[in-house]
């Protein structure tokens, strides 16, 4: 959302982001959610588990963690 200049473009900016995440995280066997009223993305990983993360660092590092492999999301899956 850096750089958008309004309330609205940041909400529209992430949840463009939630979209993308939502499919390239689908083979991993997660998901994420932002609802936009706090500043974090939900990740859910396999068995529900759920961490609260900040960034793109901070998720794909979580990603790799909760799966204990890692993570490259421009691999093919």
């Amino acid at each position: 959302e850096a750089g958008a200049q309004r309330g609205g473009s940041r909400l529209r900016a992430l949840f463009h982001r939630t979209s993308v995440l939502q499919r390239v995280l689908k083979p991993y066997g997660f998901s994420v959610y932002a609802d936009g009223l706090i500043p974090q993305i939900q990740l859910t990983g396999p068995g529900g588990i759920r961490v609260m993360v900040n960034n793109m660092t901070e998720l794909w590092a979580a990603v790799e963690r909760l799966q204990g492999l890692p993570a490259d999301p421009l691999a093919p899956r």
